[in-house]
């Protein structure tokens, strides 16, 4: 989207761009804390995928 900015964009796309970045970024802190929140009480053990998903399901 920068790349295009120079040559004019529709405002739309722009707002789009925008929310949807604002959204990743949200989605990607969130899932990051939750994995944190549990990953950190496993102090040794090295975590993989699919102890990962794991975590991404508990509440």
């Amino acid at each position: 989207m920068l790349a295009r900015l120079p040559f004019g964009v529709p405002v739309w796309e722009l707002a789009v761009s925008i929310v949807l970045l604002i959204l990743t970024v949200l989605l990607c802190a969130w899932l990051s804390a939750k994995i944190y929140k549990v990953g950190i009480l496993m102090f040794g053990k090295k975590g993989s995928f699919k102890d990962l998903w794991k975590w991404l399901k508990m509440k």
